[in-house]
């Protein structure tokens, strides 16, 4: 049986660190999805999840990391990375990173009051 590990996310970047890795570079970055309904008493509710996303530079489906900014809308297609890690209170956390494979900027920047 084939397994499968693939994750598909379009929202609007968040903050983002652009490091280097010996050679090469690597964009750590956040993504918000919302996630809109209407609770009990027909009130609208929208729930915004963050995702954390890593990008390779020279990655053919990774853009240049430069055009990568705060608040542009994308595309986001890779595999979910889980790591466990201990933390300064001495409790076992566990995060969830997205490590993309392909990216796509889907426009220009737009301004959100959840931004983060």
């Amino acid at each position: 049986m084939e397994q499968l590990n693939k994750i598909e996310i379009r929202g609007n970047v968040g903050n983002i660190n652009i490091l280097k890795v010996g050679s090469t570079r690597v964009a750590h970055f956040s993504v918000a999805t919302n996630f809109a309904y209407k609770d009990r008493n027909g009130e609208p509710v929208i729930e915004t999840t963050w995702h954390y996303v890593t990008a390779w530079e020279g990655n053919k489906g990774i853009p240049p990391l430069d055009d990568i900014e705060k608040g542009f809308p994308v595309y986001v297609c890779g595999r979910l990375r889980t790591q466990k890690y201990i933390a300064g209170d001495g409790s076992e956390k566990t995060s969830y990173d997205i490590i993309a494979n392909t990216m796509e900027i889907l426009g220009s920047k737009q301004v959100s009051p959840q931004m983060g």
